[in-house]
Protein backbone atom coordinates (compact mmCIF):
# COMPACT_ATOMS: atom_id res chain seq x y z
CA UNK A 1 0.00 0.00 0.00
CA UNK A 2 2.65 2.25 1.06
CA UNK A 3 4.97 2.07 -2.30
CA UNK A 4 1.65 2.62 -4.71
CA UNK A 5 0.50 5.46 -2.85
CA UNK A 6 -0.26 8.49 -4.77
CA UNK A 7 1.04 6.46 -8.25
CA UNK A 8 -1.23 7.17 -11.38
CA UNK A 9 -2.78 4.44 -11.76
CA UNK A 10 -4.26 5.56 -15.52
CA UNK A 11 -0.61 4.39 -16.49
CA UNK A 12 -1.18 0.51 -15.28
CA UNK A 13 1.38 -1.42 -13.57
CA UNK A 14 4.60 -3.28 -14.49
CA UNK A 15 5.40 -5.47 -11.53
CA UNK A 16 8.70 -6.93 -11.23
CA UNK A 17 8.61 -10.42 -9.68
CA UNK A 18 11.67 -12.36 -8.01
CA UNK A 19 10.55 -15.00 -5.51
CA UNK A 20 10.67 -18.50 -4.52
CA UNK A 21 7.06 -18.21 -3.27
CA UNK A 22 4.73 -18.27 -0.57
CA UNK A 23 1.33 -18.55 1.18
CA UNK A 24 -1.54 -18.91 -1.27
CA UNK A 25 -3.87 -16.76 1.19
CA UNK A 26 -1.14 -13.77 1.06
CA UNK A 27 -1.30 -14.67 -3.17
CA UNK A 28 -5.08 -13.97 -3.31
CA UNK A 29 -4.68 -10.94 -1.28
CA UNK A 30 -1.82 -9.48 -2.53
CA UNK A 31 -3.65 -9.81 -6.18
CA UNK A 32 -6.83 -8.70 -5.27
CA UNK A 33 -5.31 -5.56 -3.87
CA UNK A 34 -3.36 -4.87 -7.12
CA UNK A 35 -6.55 -5.63 -9.18
CA UNK A 36 -8.69 -3.30 -6.84
CA UNK A 37 -6.00 -0.31 -7.84
CA UNK A 38 -5.40 -0.90 -11.50
CA UNK A 39 -7.50 -3.48 -12.76
CA UNK A 40 -6.30 -6.17 -15.37
CA UNK A 41 -4.02 -3.61 -16.45
CA UNK A 42 -0.98 -5.43 -15.30
CA UNK A 43 2.57 -6.69 -16.81
CA UNK A 44 4.66 -9.14 -14.69
CA UNK A 45 8.45 -9.00 -15.42
CA UNK A 46 10.40 -11.82 -14.72
CA UNK A 47 13.84 -11.07 -14.42
CA UNK A 48 15.25 -14.02 -13.64
CA UNK A 49 12.51 -16.81 -11.28
CA UNK A 50 9.19 -16.19 -9.73
CA UNK A 51 8.17 -19.77 -8.41
CA UNK A 52 5.34 -21.34 -6.94
CA UNK A 53 3.02 -18.10 -5.86
CA UNK A 54 5.16 -15.74 -7.71
CA UNK A 55 3.66 -17.83 -10.87
CA UNK A 56 0.18 -17.47 -9.42
CA UNK A 57 0.78 -14.08 -9.33
CA UNK A 58 2.65 -13.86 -12.92
CA UNK A 59 -1.00 -15.68 -13.82
CA UNK A 60 -3.18 -12.89 -12.54
CA UNK A 61 -1.61 -10.50 -14.80
CA UNK A 62 -2.13 -9.71 -18.62
CA UNK A 63 1.43 -10.11 -19.56
CA UNK A 64 4.54 -11.82 -18.33
CA UNK A 65 7.73 -10.73 -19.84
CA UNK A 66 10.32 -13.24 -19.67
CA UNK A 67 14.07 -13.47 -20.53
CA UNK A 68 15.99 -16.57 -21.43
CA UNK A 69 16.95 -17.38 -18.71
CA UNK A 70 13.47 -16.56 -16.42
CA UNK A 71 11.64 -19.47 -14.76
CA UNK A 72 8.67 -19.83 -13.76
CA UNK A 73 7.34 -22.47 -11.97
CA UNK A 74 4.48 -25.27 -10.89
CA UNK A 75 1.70 -24.16 -8.50
CA UNK A 76 0.53 -27.56 -7.14
CA UNK A 77 0.51 -25.74 -3.35
CA UNK A 78 2.87 -27.24 -0.75
CA UNK A 79 1.63 -28.57 3.35
CA UNK A 80 4.37 -28.58 5.56
CA UNK A 81 6.99 -28.77 2.99
CA UNK A 82 5.23 -31.88 1.14
CA UNK A 83 3.48 -31.84 -2.16
CA UNK A 84 -0.11 -31.98 -1.20
CA UNK A 85 -0.70 -33.73 -4.23
CA UNK A 86 2.12 -36.17 -3.16
CA UNK A 87 0.71 -37.26 -0.33
CA UNK A 88 -2.54 -37.75 -1.86
CA UNK A 89 -0.81 -40.16 -3.84
CA UNK A 90 0.91 -41.85 -1.63
CA UNK A 91 -2.49 -42.25 0.54
CA UNK A 92 -4.44 -43.83 -2.64
CA UNK A 93 -1.27 -45.74 -3.60
CA UNK A 94 -2.06 -47.24 -0.01
CA UNK A 95 -5.49 -48.10 -0.23
CA UNK A 96 -4.79 -50.01 -3.38
CA UNK A 97 -2.00 -51.92 -2.90
CA UNK A 98 -3.84 -53.16 1.03
CA UNK A 99 -6.84 -53.84 -0.73
CA UNK A 100 -4.69 -55.91 -3.18
CA UNK A 101 -2.82 -57.79 -0.92
CA UNK A 102 -3.61 -57.46 3.13
CA UNK A 103 0.36 -58.55 3.78
CA UNK A 104 1.25 -54.75 3.23
CA UNK A 105 -0.51 -53.66 6.08
CA UNK A 106 2.15 -53.44 8.31
CA UNK A 107 4.27 -51.69 5.42
CA UNK A 108 1.66 -48.75 5.27
CA UNK A 109 0.57 -48.70 9.24
CA UNK A 110 3.24 -46.72 10.27
CA UNK A 111 3.34 -44.43 7.08
CA UNK A 112 -0.24 -43.35 7.51
CA UNK A 113 -0.46 -42.96 11.42
CA UNK A 114 2.16 -39.77 10.69
CA UNK A 115 -0.69 -38.63 8.82
CA UNK A 116 -2.87 -35.65 11.27
CA UNK A 117 -6.39 -36.76 11.15
CA UNK A 118 -7.68 -34.13 8.70
CA UNK A 119 -4.51 -33.98 6.28
CA UNK A 120 -5.77 -35.39 3.45
CA UNK A 121 -8.93 -33.30 3.60
CA UNK A 122 -6.81 -30.28 3.90
CA UNK A 123 -4.80 -31.40 0.71
CA UNK A 124 -7.83 -31.70 -1.16
CA UNK A 125 -9.10 -28.44 -0.45
CA UNK A 126 -5.59 -26.63 -1.24
CA UNK A 127 -5.00 -27.78 -4.63
CA UNK A 128 -8.48 -26.77 -5.03
CA UNK A 129 -8.11 -23.25 -4.02
CA UNK A 130 -4.90 -22.76 -5.99
CA UNK A 131 -6.47 -24.34 -9.25
CA UNK A 132 -9.62 -22.37 -8.67
CA UNK A 133 -8.21 -19.45 -8.09
CA UNK A 134 -5.57 -19.26 -10.50
CA UNK A 135 -8.23 -20.64 -13.45
CA UNK A 136 -10.66 -17.73 -12.70
CA UNK A 137 -7.59 -14.78 -12.39
CA UNK A 138 -6.64 -16.19 -15.93
CA UNK A 139 -10.09 -15.45 -17.28
CA UNK A 140 -10.88 -13.06 -15.77
CA UNK A 141 -7.25 -11.02 -16.93
CA UNK A 142 -5.27 -12.65 -19.40
CA UNK A 143 -7.93 -14.43 -21.68
CA UNK A 144 -10.71 -11.67 -20.68
CA UNK A 145 -13.26 -11.39 -23.97
CA UNK A 146 -11.51 -14.18 -25.24
CA UNK A 147 -13.90 -17.01 -26.67
CA UNK A 148 -11.74 -20.11 -25.77
CA UNK A 149 -10.88 -18.87 -22.54
CA UNK A 150 -11.89 -20.98 -20.17
CA UNK A 151 -10.33 -24.10 -22.58
CA UNK A 152 -6.92 -22.23 -22.42
CA UNK A 153 -7.37 -21.37 -18.34
CA UNK A 154 -7.58 -25.27 -18.08
CA UNK A 155 -4.59 -26.33 -20.36
CA UNK A 156 -2.29 -24.13 -18.06
CA UNK A 157 -3.71 -25.24 -14.80
CA UNK A 158 -3.54 -29.28 -15.82
CA UNK A 159 0.37 -28.25 -16.79
CA UNK A 160 1.40 -25.84 -13.78
CA UNK A 161 -0.74 -27.67 -11.16
CA UNK A 162 -0.23 -31.38 -11.93
CA UNK A 163 2.44 -32.96 -9.77
CA UNK A 164 2.80 -35.80 -11.61
CA UNK A 165 3.63 -33.95 -14.90
CA UNK A 166 6.23 -31.40 -12.97
CA UNK A 167 7.52 -34.01 -10.98
CA UNK A 168 8.79 -31.27 -8.59
CA UNK A 169 7.41 -28.26 -7.15
CA UNK A 170 11.09 -26.65 -7.72
CA UNK A 171 11.00 -27.47 -11.75
CA UNK A 172 11.84 -24.71 -13.53
CA UNK A 173 9.43 -23.19 -16.57
CA UNK A 174 10.95 -21.89 -19.15
CA UNK A 175 9.69 -18.49 -21.67
CA UNK A 176 9.47 -21.41 -24.42
CA UNK A 177 7.21 -24.11 -22.21
CA UNK A 178 5.51 -21.04 -20.83
CA UNK A 179 4.37 -19.81 -24.48
CA UNK A 180 4.07 -23.73 -25.67
CA UNK A 181 1.37 -24.37 -22.71
CA UNK A 182 -0.26 -20.89 -23.93
CA UNK A 183 0.75 -18.32 -21.54
CA UNK A 184 1.01 -14.86 -22.79
CA UNK A 185 4.47 -14.52 -22.76
CA UNK A 186 6.70 -11.48 -23.88
CA UNK A 187 10.72 -11.88 -24.61
CA UNK A 188 12.72 -9.74 -22.38
CA UNK A 189 15.33 -10.00 -25.30
CA UNK A 190 13.04 -8.49 -27.75
CA UNK A 191 13.91 -5.09 -30.13
CA UNK A 192 10.68 -4.10 -29.89
CA UNK A 193 10.70 -4.01 -25.97
CA UNK A 194 13.90 -2.61 -25.56
CA UNK A 195 13.43 -3.01 -21.95
CA UNK A 196 16.56 -5.46 -20.76
CA UNK A 197 19.19 -3.23 -20.21
CA UNK A 198 16.77 -1.20 -17.57
CA UNK A 199 15.01 -4.87 -16.05
CA UNK A 200 18.24 -6.17 -15.45
CA UNK A 201 20.01 -3.05 -14.01
CA UNK A 202 17.02 -2.94 -11.48
CA UNK A 203 17.50 -6.62 -10.45
CA UNK A 204 20.30 -6.61 -9.88
CA UNK A 205 20.40 -4.02 -7.83
CA UNK A 206 17.95 -5.36 -6.40
CA UNK A 207 20.18 -8.64 -5.42
CA UNK A 208 23.28 -6.81 -4.49
CA UNK A 209 21.12 -5.13 -1.84
CA UNK A 210 19.69 -8.18 -0.51
CA UNK A 211 23.03 -10.03 -0.36
CA UNK A 212 25.05 -7.19 0.93
CA UNK A 213 23.07 -5.71 3.84
CA UNK A 214 20.49 -7.67 6.30
CA UNK A 215 17.59 -6.67 3.62
CA UNK A 216 15.35 -10.09 2.94
CA UNK A 217 12.34 -8.29 1.34
CA UNK A 218 12.15 -5.27 -1.06
CA UNK A 219 9.23 -3.72 -2.15
CA UNK A 220 10.35 -0.82 -3.95
CA UNK A 221 8.16 1.44 -6.71
CA UNK A 222 10.11 3.73 -9.37
CA UNK A 223 10.31 6.48 -7.11
CA UNK A 224 11.86 5.39 -4.32
CA UNK A 225 9.45 5.12 -2.31
CA UNK A 226 10.33 1.35 -0.63
CA UNK A 227 8.99 -0.74 2.59
CA UNK A 228 12.02 -3.15 3.12
CA UNK A 229 12.29 -6.46 5.39
CA UNK A 230 15.52 -6.24 7.52
CA UNK A 231 16.90 -8.35 9.60
CA UNK A 232 18.52 -6.95 13.16
CA UNK A 233 22.14 -7.10 12.96
CA UNK A 234 23.82 -8.26 16.02
CA UNK A 235 26.83 -6.89 17.32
Amino acid sequence: MAVIHKLDRSKGLDIFLHTPGGETAATESIVDYLRAMFGNDIRAIIPQLAMSAGTMIACACNKIIMGKHSSLGPIDPQLGGMAAHGIIEEFERAKREIAEDSSRIPVWQPIIAKYNPTLIGECEKAIKWSQEMVAEWLVSGMFEGKKDAKKRAKKIIEELGDHALTKSHARHISFDRAKDMGLEVLELESKILDLQDAIMTVHHACNLTLSATGAYKIIENHNGVASLGVLQQQK
